[in-house]
């Protein structure tokens, strides 16, 4: 696949693409004689990786540190499941602080809509006493 078919399957722009590769949070891409990058399965799968993890908010240098270590095969497995792990425990306490906005949100929405209702059905009455 190419970059412009990458970018439509994967809905990742291919600047995007182009940047994941030229900082190393994905491996670098095979390339044709004339230069094009030619994505193979394992490449799609770096790729969903990378965005699975950009959109939870995780970090870029954890990503490239992480492609670093798997580059240098078994022997780094340690540290990989320990940068995994770190990256895991982030994202519960986003989750954990998103918890706690939303519910505060919804005590917000809550006060509205009970201090909106009384007003709602007064202008019901006024409106049904003129027709």
């Amino acid at each position: 696949m190419n970059i412009s078919e990458v970018s439509q399957k994967m809905n990742i722009s291919a600047d995007t693409l182009r940047y994941y590769e030229k900082i190393g949070v994905i491996p670098e891409i095979e390339r044709t004689n004339s230069g094009i990058r030619k994505y193979n399965e394992d490449d799609l799968n770096w790729i969903n990786l990378a965005k699975c993890m950009r959109q939870s908010g995780l970090s870029i240098e954890a990503l490239t540190e992480y492609l670093k270590l798997f580059q240098q095969g078994e022997k780094t497995q340690e540290k990989r499941l320990s940068i995994l792990s770190e990256q895991r425990k982030i994202l519960i306490s986003k989750i954990q602080q998103m918890e706690n906005t939303l519910q505060l949100l919804d005590k917000k929405i809550d006060y509205y809509e009970i201090s909106l209702k009384p007003k709602e059905e007064e202008l019901d009455v006024k409106s049904a006493k003129f027709n």
